[in-house]
């Protein structure tokens, strides 16, 4: 049945339908109430404060950390006509009061402006001689001091119901678990909020883990079944972002760094690329991501282990926001582990603060070394189940064997204890295997009655052995030992064989999918194939036009329905999905002559 909103929705954005609560969240606040949104990335929040904003009075005010996501999501809104700006820093002081004026004058339909900004006297001013149609406060978890992405400005929002207790406020977030979400609550003085919680689930993301081996080689092998796509690749430090991106490029591999040591200027020059260009791969560290809006990103891959789930389930996120398929890599070992714990136990954080990240920290190690499908696991981290095996992940694609390792992880111990709970893993294996060495030696460790006992096993099955009793909290980091492991008191009941010890076998080569076969991003029939690519340079030469990223004109999903319609006539490409009326008048004709061209 038709409404206004479902009007506004095919007008303007060129959609027939809302997807999944979109409908109930718009016309709850439209209404003039107030909301909570938990949406998954790419499940389409923007247009759940979007479409109430153009069917209120007055000027949505979108309040954003990130300057990046503000540029692009107003560039997009512009193409479909709407008048949309933003205030930063990026602005000069003439274009600046240009804007200001025309929310004063009632002439912006959407403004986007960040939470420092919207703070100020002068901000705050310029919104009491306004007429406001709501407030959304994007990217809600920042709230959170125990969150991955905290931001303190977040916590004076609730300026905005004092002031304007008659305003519709609506947080939205796509990382928030049920703790989380009722700090957001309490945090925006949003009690009384109605709360809109999708799935988390990304179904076209498929997820795999693998063990650290050769690392290089491992992410070289995983990148050969994504060539000349856009992806991001997350590393522990800057030092490390750096080299990757260098081998990367000496691979022959489109590949950039970004972290937060970088110049400014040089930061910003290679987001810009990452944004425009095609088959871009971005090495960066966290400080990269949040408000990224490009919706062809084909991988996230990480090098290192995250800190936490909602760290991983934010950066993998940003994968697929299009919908289509993509994937989630993380290639992690027992160092990572170490040097993480470090970090926890040797940071100036309080002892809250540290036991909560221990916590978050074993969460995902417990996903990582799961034999489950990880993406039960992974949406039980927040709060939601999933009934069944998603046939996605490499759990289901190649289910892991498990085996009785209660012997080898009671030998393990025992050479940790007799060893005197200081050594690293690599030590412990070569007392385990029976190295001869000269550390050995001199230390006396080749008298123990641990030495040469674990020459069944190879070091990398022995470093898995570790690896998962670390997992498991039987074995945990010394802070003050450089990584030496010692026991836990979980330990005691191991080894005195009151508990079985059942592993995940580690997989015997270290190229676990060499055999692999490219997964492409967008499907397109191979039929179609020819005017797909000739939809794409148009839209390339477009966006080289004017300056912009080639999906805000168009996403590949749009050119595909495209090619797969061929409309001959502008009428009929307005039946095209995505397609709304201010681009179908902007760029109907040049899209109805390729078709025509291509027969």
């Amino acid at each position: 049945m038709s409404s206004p909103a479902h009007d506004l929705l095919k007008r303007v954005f060129g959609y027939d339908d809302f997807r999944g609560p979109q409908q109930a969240i718009i016309e709850h606040v439209a209404a003039g109430n107030d909301a909570l949104v938990l949406m998954p990335t790419g499940g389409g929040k923007s247009l759940c404060y979007q479409v109430p904003s153009l069917l209120r009075e007055g000027t949505g005010i979108v309040i954003s950390p990130l300057i990046a996501l503000m540029q692009d999501q107003v560039e997009a809104l512009r193409q479909l006509g709407v008048r949309a700006e933003f205030l930063n820093s990026t602005l000069d002081a003439e274009t600046a009061a240009r804007v200001e004026r025309e929310l004063l004058s009632g002439e912006l339909e959407l403004l986007y402006v960040a939470p420092e900004r919207l703070l100020t006297g002068r901000f705050l001013s310029l919104l009491e001689r306004s007429r406001i149609a709501l407030f959304a406060i994007d990217e809600a978890h920042c709230v959170s001091q125990w969150g991955h992405d905290f931001r303190p400005e977040y916590r004076q929002l609730t300026v905005l119901h004092e002031r304007w207790p008659q305003v519709p406020r609506l947080a939205l977030t796509a990382t928030a678990d049920p703790p989380t979400q009722r700090e957001i609550a309490e945090r925006l003085d949003l009690g009384s909020a109605r709360h809109f919680v999708s799935s988390f689930d990304r179904p076209n993301i498929r997820y795999t883990v693998v063990q650290k081996d050769n690392a290089r080689r491992q992410l070289l092998d995983f990148l050969k079944l994504h060539r000349d796509e856009a992806g991001i690749i997350y590393c522990m430090s800057r030092r490390k972002v750096e080299e990757t991106a260098e081998f990367l490029c000496r691979e022959g591999i489109n590949a950039l760094p970004y972290h937060a040591g970088m110049p400014a200027e040089v930061r910003a020059a290679n987001q810009r690329r990452f944004l425009h260009e095609d088959g871009i791969v971005m090495c960066a560290t966290i400080a990269f991501g949040m408000g990224i809006d490009k919706p062809d990103v084909r991988f996230v891959a990480h090098t290192d282990l995250p800190k936490s789930m909602e760290g991983y389930y934010q950066e993998t996120g940003r994968a697929g926001r299009d919908g289509e398929p993509a994937e989630a890599w993380l290639c992690y070992g027992l160092g990572d582990v170490v040097l993480l714990k470090q970090m926890i136990e040797q940071g100036e954080a309080g002892e809250e603060r540290k036991q909560l990240e221990r916590a978050k920290l074993d969460h995902l190690l417990g996903y990582c070394e799961s034999m489950q499908c990880r993406r039960q696991v992974l949406l039980a981290g927040f709060g939601e189940a999933y009934p069944s095996p998603c046939g996605n992940c490499d759990n289901c694609l190649t289910p892991p064997d498990a085996w009785d390792a209660t012997v080898p992880a009671q030998k393990a111990l025992s050479c940790v204890y007799r060893s005197g709970q200081r050594f690293g893993v690599g030590h412990l294996i070569d007392i385990l295997r029976g190295s001869d060495n000269e550390r050995l030696r001199q230390l006396g460790h080749d008298q123990l009655s641990t030495y040469g006992i674990g020459k069944d096993l190879d070091a990398r099955s022995w470093r898995g052995v570790f690896r998962q009793l670390v997992a498991a909290s039987l074995l945990e980091v010394d802070p003050e030992a450089h990584g030496g492991l010692r026991l836990t008191d979980a330990s005691r009941d191991v080894l005195k064989g009151r508990r079985q010890m059942m592993m995940r076998r580690e997989s015997p080569s270290s190229r676990e999918r060499e055999r692999g076969t490219p997964r492409s991003g967008v499907p397109v029939q191979p039929q179609d194939l020819a005017l797909f690519q000739a939809l794409r340079g148009l839209r390339a030469a477009l966006a080289k036009e004017q300056n912009v990223p080639a999906f805000v004109i168009f996403h590949d999903s749009t050119l595909r329905n495209i090619a797969e319609q061929r409309p001959t006539s502008v009428a009929a490409l307005g039946r095209v999905g995505g397609i709304g009326g201010s681009k179908l008048a902007r760029y109907g004709e040049q899209l109805v002559e390729i078709v025509r061209e291509q027969g």
